[in-house]
This record gives structure tokens, C-alpha cells and sequence, in this order.
């Protein structure tokens, strides 16, 4: 690899034990990837935060790094935690799992990251603009950068998206390169997509077809910043897609041409994502909304659902910190609490400790958490749009 001196300095160790480390996990991966250089990032999205994921390994090694001194060089902001990490108690989190992840989070602000705990960073001030390079973690976040926004980074892991931080700096291959987001295949959508459910079926579905590749996409009439959230979360869990194009949406969609090779999308295949996402229930003890992270415009839909209505079914509502003050400053929390709701920040369904809370069953308006809720914590779940997920909340059953 081409490494300026600066570089070469810092992975001599000339800037100390903290940088060096960082700077040999960046390099490692450049040599692994082929990549001539490095490149300067905007700013960091760290994952590997929440105690569920990390456990005692990973406490005990962002504590050795996080003594070595060094701190991010640009923004970077925190995945969620395992946790609510002001009102654990108040929810029935376990002290064990709070306690542990509190020193997690500690480790990272002492290495200069903004404790944001969200997987929404680009609602919440981590907003970088069209073409700049970036270093992100978190697989919904990824997928909304690259395409939505048009900035660039590769799918990072926990360490390489600290390491980056801390140096300001990331291997120069795979998506940051242009060469590299040009589409691979064509998704020709012949079906309405109504809801944000939707999306996450056709997001299933494309993503069980297209692995890892580029996908463009046409037909799609209308979305949402809300609706597209959903989708790349789906995108990203069910396949391992980065970067996607709609025409007539996305900033890279005009600039790029569609390929040859094309799949359609019908009615009856997004019927059939549905019918291979869910789980036969009734009964539903437990309704999440929140992966990824609401916005604020969906705390006012829910908040606006709820008026007047009370719940026979648990309902945890997930949002970044920033947005549920927001929220309260706006009055939008009190239906959600005056039904018997629970606003919940700093964590998800996905990485909260939630068999502790002994729920069997979730209805979710997320994909995402369908899978995850599923295969890491054994749950029947059911893929269902805002409003019918209120409605469930409400009444306690699937009908």
C-alpha cells in the first residue's frame, strides 16, 4: 500500500500504542482488499457497542484500547446499546447486563465518541453530504449512506469502524471506489408498496436474490425517508447489500444505468415474502417499534395512533435520545404513555437482552427485527404495517 509519512508514522507507533493499534487494523485491511491507499473519512458510525453482542471479550478489549490514550480524530457516533442507559431500572433491564454495558460506553467516550446509541446516526447530527467517504458500522445505516444520501463507505465491523475514527482515515476499495456502485442487477417492482411492511417484504425479497451485489431498482412510485429506512435495514439483513439505486429517487440513480439483467417483482411474490417472514400466532404479548431507530415523524404517527386508546399488549417504543427529547419538548410522547406504551432510547429489540423479558411472541413493522427476533431470541413474529401493529397492540390479538 501507498502510505503517506504521516501514515508510516502512525503505524510505527510514533503517535502512540492507540493509533498504532488503530492503523494496523486499517492497513491489515487494505492489504486484505488490495487497496493502494488510504482515504480521508468525514466521520465514524461504531457498532460492537451493545453488551448482548460484545459481551465480557469485548468490554475487557475497549478497555485496553480506550487506556492507550488515543481519541476519534472526526465525528463519530455509537450503535445502540443493550440498554436504556438512564432508565434501566425503571424498565427491567438486568443490573448485571446495565452495569457492564455502562463501562462499555464509558470506554468509548473516554476514545472521544459521542455516546448516541442509535442506528440512525444521519437523524441525530452524523449527516455527511453526497460523495464524502466515511467509515460506518451498522448494516441499516450503511445501506441508507450510500444510497440515500450518496456519501461512501464500506459494511465495517466494530473494530475497523473504531480504528477509523480514531485515525481519520480508511482503506480506499470496494464501494468508496465508483467504479465499485455502478448497478449489478435490475429489480423491475410491479406491485404498490403501501406501507413501511412493504417495503421490508420487498426487501426480503430482493435480498434473499441479490446476495451482496448493486441492485436497481424501477417502478417504485413513492417512499418515504421512513419507508426507506425499513428498506435498506430488510436489504441489508436478508442479503448483504450496501448500496442500491431508484430511479427517480436516489442521488446516484440519475448517473448510473440500469443492467440487462432483470427480476420482477409482483403482487403474489411480495404476498409470498410476507407468508416466509411470519409465524402462525394469535395471542401477541409483545408489539416493537423502532428498528431501525423512529424518526420523529413516526413518534407523531404512533403518538396520533394511540389518542384515547389503552394496550393489552406490551408496547416498547425505540428511538435515538435526541428524538425522544424532541418528542417530550413536543408533546408527541403523551398518547404513547397515556396508553400504556414504553419509549425506550438508547437500544432496540434486536440488541436488548429481551428473553429476560419473557415475551414468546412479536408483531413489528420492521423486517429487520422479524429476523433477528426470531433466530437470537426465538420469538414468533409477524411482519405488519404501523397501523395494524397499533391495532395489535390494542387488542391484544392477531385477527
Amino acid at each position: 500500500m501507498n502510505l503517506t509519512p504521516d501514515e508510516e508514522a502512525t503505524l510505527d507507533g510514533e503517535k502512540g500504542p492507540g493509533y498504532q493499534k488503530a492503523m494496523e487494523i486499517i492497513v491489515a485491511l487494505g492489504k486484505i482488499y488490495e487497496a493502494d491507499n488510504l482515504v480521508a473519512i468525514w466521520s465514524a458510525q461504531v457498532s460492537g457497542v451493545s453488551y448482548q453482542n460484545i459481551g465480557d471479550a469485548g468490554l475487557e478489549f475497549l478497555e485496553e484500547w480506550a487506556s492507550m490514550g488515543a481519541t476519534c480524530s472526526v465525528q463519530a457516533t455509537l450503535n445502540p446499546a443493550a440498554v436504556d442507559l438512564r432508565s434501566w431500572k425503571e424498565f427491567g433491564f438486568p443490573e448485571d447486563i446495565a452495569r457492564k454495558q455502562l463501562r462499555i460506553i464509558d470506554a468509548y467516550v473516554k476514545m472521544g465518541i459521542q455516546p448516541t446509541c442509535t442506528c440512525v446516526p444521519y437523524l441525530i447530527g452524523n449527516l455527511p453530504q453526497f460523495g464524502n467517504h466515511v467509515a460506518w458500522g451498522e448494516s441499516s445505516a450503511i445501506a441508507y449512506c450510500n444510497s440515500i444520501i450518496g456519501a461512501r463507505t464500506n459494511r465495517e465491523g466494530g473494530p475497523s469502524s473504531l480504528a477509523a475514527g480514531l485515525v481519520g482515515k480508511t482503506a480506499n476499495y470496494g464501494l468508496h471506489l465508483t467504479e465499485n456502485r455502478k448497478p449489478e442487477l435490475t429489480i423491475q417492482v410491479e406491485c404498490p408498496l403501501k406501507s413501511g411492511a412493504d417495503f421490508g417484504a420487498l426487501g426480503y425479497f430482493v435480498g434473499k436474490r441479490g446476495g451482496n451485489k448493486v441492485i436497481y431498482f424501477q417502478g417504485i412510485r413513492r417512499a418515504t425517508l421512513e419507508d426507506l429506512k425499513l428498506f435498506g435495514a430488510s436489504l441489508a439483513t436478508y442479503g448483504s447489500i450496501a448500496l442500491y439505486h431508484i430511479e427517480g429517487f436516489t442521488p446516484e440513480a440519475s448517473i448510473v444505468s440500469p443492467v440487462s439483467k432483470t427480476v420482477i417483482v409482483t403482487e403474489d411474490d411480495l404476498k409470498q415474502a410476507y407468508g416466509e417472514i411470519n409465524s402462525p400466532l394469535a395471542r401477541v404479548d409483545f408489539v416493537a417499534l423502532g428498528c431501525p431507530h423512529n424518526s420523529l415523524e413516526e413518534m407523531k404517527a404512533i403518538g396520533q395512533s394511540l389518542q384515547g386508546k389503552s394496550l393489552k399488549s406490551e408496547l416498547w417504543v425505540l428511538t435515538a435520545r435526541p428524538i425522544k427529547e424532541a418528542a417530550e419538548h413536543l408533546g408527541l410522547d403523551k398518547p404513547i404513555l397515556a396508553a400504556g406504551g414504553k419509549i425506550i432510547a438508547d437500544t432496540c429489540m434486536v440488541v436488548a437482552p429481551i428473553k429476560e423479558f419473557g415475551f414468546h411472541t412479536i408483531v413489528t413493522n420492521s423486517a429487520k427485527a422479524c429476523f433477528y427476533s426470531q433466530n437470537l431470541h426465538n420469538l414468533q413474529v409477524r411482519l405488519a404495517s404501523l397501523e395494524k401493529c397499533i391495532d395489535v397492540a390494542v387488542s391484544g390479538i392477531w385477527s
